[in-house]
């Protein structure tokens, strides 16, 4: 396709979304649907007027997915509820862990036994596809930061922390297959990969956070009462704690999650404790002032990327090693890894069982795919791991993207007489909307 009619496609595509917002909205179906199925028909099964070869332009995939699940995880980190509670979070902590290892486990062993793949591939495979995805997943995430849903909470802050975690679980399938060092017993592999790159992350991550915070309150305030870009500000941070995670090799997408919730948690702190009583109106803060714009940056990267994966698909692409794969990961393995993670928990039955459904797989799970083909993976494994991704992602967006209003409109139904309030300004304060 030539340059203008790309612009008249992508044009088109996002005039027909902005005009029938109420419909999909209305409909029985989510807005990644729509997408999925436009890409479709002008891509190589129908139409043929485009088609994106994700082995050719792996580079530059990568870098759309990574800036994509970077903004998005900024967004839900800004949305986790105030004040932070361990107890809150020991679900979704043991779901981003202990969940996450026995679904590599899982999926491993099916790629090695009947998928007929190295036992690196395998693993490297179940990395790929184990991290839930904070972009695609946002009709079962929190909606604000008032939304005090445990579900919904659960599966934000799952999602906002597994992409981090899959992170050691790649390198362990690239060192199986001989494209990373993992050190004597896989020492190197333990100490740098799991512990330091994960500790590093958390300490860069809330370390920032705070510090913009308290850095944008202070400027607010008397005797300064600087205005503050708070859309700069984000993104701004999200940069320097992605670029100095991976200067340091740790994690930056853990980082970049918990900078978000660092920044929210402190900020809604010193709206309580050092705002004088006087005051009528709480001052604005960083966090508010940048979700919005990064709602609207990542509505336009779920277009794009959705887009450009209907794109890739052949009819061939569907067999039934991939469909089964796909199949066998929602219907088996995401069910027994939630029920196991959450055992001894407080976690409702229901709770559970939903959240062992919306485990949705999407544009993470295609930049973890794309970071292994830029470190030299083998071209004929490559191939298969992209087929066997794809139909991975295709399905989830399709699957459950079918079934989660039906499934959350009864769970509401069936747990409250309506939905949350609108979105808080200030948690502390329900009387202030957020803008």
């Amino acid at each position: 396709m030539t340059s203008p009619q790309w612009f008249l496609l992508i044009g088109a595509l996002l005039l027909a979304r902005g005009l029938t917002a109420t419909l999909v909205q209305r409909s029985p179906v989510t807005a990644a649907i729509i997408y999925l199925t436009f890409g479709f028909l002008v891509g190589p099964s129908v139409l043929n007027l485009f088609h994106f070869n994700p082995l050719k332009e792996s580079a530059l995939l990568e870098a759309l997915t990574e800036v994509a699940v970077l903004i998005s995880l900024f967004s839900a980190g800004v949305k986790m509820p105030v004040p932070f509670s361990l107890a809150k979070w020991r679900a979704p902590l043991l779901l981003a862990t202990a969940s996450m290892g026995i679904t590599v486990a899982l999926v491993a062993a099916f790629a090695y036994f009947l998928l007929d793949l190295p036992l690196g591939a395998g693993v490297l495979l179940g990395a790929i596809v184990a991290p839930t995805d904070p972009v695609l997943a946002t009709d079962v995430q929190i909606r604000h930061p008032g939304d005090r849903d445990l579900l919904r909470f659960t599966l934000t802050c799952e999602a906002g922390m597994n992409d981090g975690s899959a992170f050691p679980f790649v390198m362990l399938g690239l060192g199986l297959l001989g494209l990373h060092d993992l050190g004597h017993l896989g020492f190197h592999w333990l100490m740098v990969e799991v512990v330091w790159a994960t500790l590093g992350a958390l300490a860069i991550g809330v370390a920032a956070g705070m510090a913009l915070a308290w850095l944008g309150w202070m400027l607010r305030r008397e005797p300064y009462k600087h205005q503050l870009m708070d859309d700069f500000l984000g993104l701004g941070l999200i940069g320097v704690v992605y670029g100095l995670c991976v200067m340091v090799d740790a994690w930056g997408f853990l980082a970049v999650f918990f900078a978000a919730v660092a920044l929210r948690q402190t900020e809604l702190k010193l709206t309580k404790t050092t705002r004088p009583a006087s005051e009528d109106e709480p001052l604005p803060t960083v966090s508010e002032g940048a979700l919005v714009f990064k709602e609207h940056l990542e509505r336009l990267s779920e277009v794009l990327l959705i887009l450009l994966i209907g794109g890739t698909l052949f009819l061939n692409s569907w067999t039934w090693e991939a469909v089964g794969l796909a199949l066998f990961l929602f219907a088996v393995v995401r069910p027994v890894s939630v029920l196991i993670g959450l055992m001894g928990t407080a976690t409702p039955w229901r709770i559970r069982g939903l959240a062992g459904w919306f485990g949705v797989r999407g544009v993470g799970s295609l930049y973890y795919l794309m970071y292994a083909i830029q470190h030299d993976l083998p071209e004929s494994l490559a191939l298969r791991l992209i087929q066997l991704t794809l139909i991975v992602v295709t399905l989830s967006i399709l699957l459950h993207g079918i079934s989660v209003k039906p499934l959350m409109g009864m769970f509401w139904r069936r747990d409250k007489p309506r939905e949350p309030a609108a979105p808080l300004a200030n948690e502390e304060n329900p009387t202030k909307r957020s803008t």
